[in-house]
């Protein structure tokens, strides 16, 4: 979260830039995506650390979370196989 990667970095000496967030010291619940440098990289003092809350056009996300409407029926499978030989085929009844 955006707390918590500036108390991280503070504790470090390291100074973070969010260029996707010119809000970025009032950003308090949003979660980081990505960084540079990577997680785990060696970084000499006070060096900048970039990071991002939003994916980059075309770069994908989470997708939607909502209730599919109208929801799957329940029960079980509702279809058999057809005759032998035909494995992929498929009979609705």
């Amino acid at each position: 979260m955006a707390v918590d990667a500036r108390e991280t970095a503070r504790a470090r000496g390291l100074f973070l830039n969010a260029p996707d967030r010119p809000d970025f010291l009032h950003t308090v619940v949003d979660y980081v995506v990505r960084q540079y440098p990577q997680p785990g990289a060696e970084v000499p003092p006070d060096a900048m650390v970039y990071v991002w809350f939003d994916f980059g056009e075309g770069e994908g996300g989470g997708g939607v979370r909502e209730p599919r409407v109208p929801r799957p029926p329940t029960g079980g499978l509702r279809r058999e196989l057809g005759r032998p030989g035909d494995a992929f085929e498929t009979i609705d009844r």
